[in-house]
């Protein structure tokens, strides 16, 4: 509605050779079909009468044209890549840029699809991705120098975009999915890896504990035996008559113990003690 509003005011303005030029706005101006010079942003005088009229509008905003470019990566990948340059018309080349260019959208296009599939296939699909800034700095430059040509200033140019084709997102996402799982395994077995140690740890230290409670235990039961007892043989043979019970209740106690054979009766204890004896005798021996 806004723009049908100005096209109408421009024809009357016209009609009464009066030309009306926007903010931000540059107005070109003919003599029978000839350049006659630049109207600045306001209202002008312009008699059709004289063969003078507008023949076009410059804007000096800047302007963005996003371009998107299929192309090929170093390792055979078919990539959409999406570039938006910003650009504007030149204040000082007004008469370049509307007169040298019949369509300066389709020039930048070109321009960039050139660049990029210059470029793209020179690198794999994650280099593409890491030196995209790379990239659209060459597109940049080589607009920039070719565009100032025809009166035009490349603001900036980025790369907004990198679509690879369907089944290579696919994959790319199971590779990341199956590298992630892969270490959190990696971290569910150190942890485990960690407890067991621990758990080790934790044993060797309750049974290192265990055997000093029980030998501190047999020496307060050979001390006390001594008093009563004056033969050391005899607390000796005491004291393996109680190791050997203990031993036979901790076996019937457990429900997983294996089956254990052990000769049992009377002179048991006293043929197991006179092995002891004699082993520490050849012991002393040697």
């Amino acid at each position: 509605m806004a723009s049908r509003q100005k096209s109408c005011l421009r024809i009357v303005g016209q009609m009464l050779s009066f030309a009306r030029v926007d903010q931000s706005n540059i107005a070109i101006k003919e003599c029978c079909g000839k350049f006659n010079g630049e109207l600045e942003p306001g209202c002008h005088f312009v008699p059709w009468c004289f063969g003078m009229e507008v023949v076009g509008y410059l804007s000096l905003r800047v302007q963005q044209l996003n371009v998107t470019c299929e192309t090929k990566t170093k390792d055979n990948v078919f990539v959409k890549v999406v570039a938006s340059v910003q650009y504007k018309a030149i204040a000082n080349r007004m008469y370049d840029a509307f007169y040298t260019l019949s369509n300066p959208k389709e020039q930048i296009q070109s321009y960039v699809f050139d660049v990029l599939r210059a470029s793209i296939p020179k690198l794999s699909l994650d280099d593409v991705f890491e030196q995209k800034n790379d990239v659209a700095r060459v597109v940049e430059d080589e607009l920039a120098k070719a565009m100032s040509t025809y009166g035009y200033e490349i603001v900036q140019t980025l790369i907004i975009d990198i679509v690879p084709d369907e089944n290579v997102k696919k994959a790319m996402n199971e590779i990341n999915a199956a590298a992630r799982l892969r270490l959190a395994a990696n971290e569910k077995a150190e942890a485990e890896k960690i407890v067991q140690i621990k758990k080790a740890e934790g044993e060797a230290e309750a049974k290192y504990l265990s055997g000093v409670g029980t030998a501190r235990q047999r020496q307060a039961i050979v001390e006390g035996l001594k008093r009563f007892v004056p033969d050391e043989k005899d607390v000796m043979d005491i004291v393996l008559v109680a190791q050997y019970f203990d031993t036979m209740k901790d076996i019937g106690a457990k429900s997983k113990s294996t089956s254990v054979f052990v000769p049992h009766g009377p002179g048991v204890v006293t043929d197991m003690a006179s092995q002891i004896r004699n082993g520490l005798l050849q012991a002393k021996s040697k």
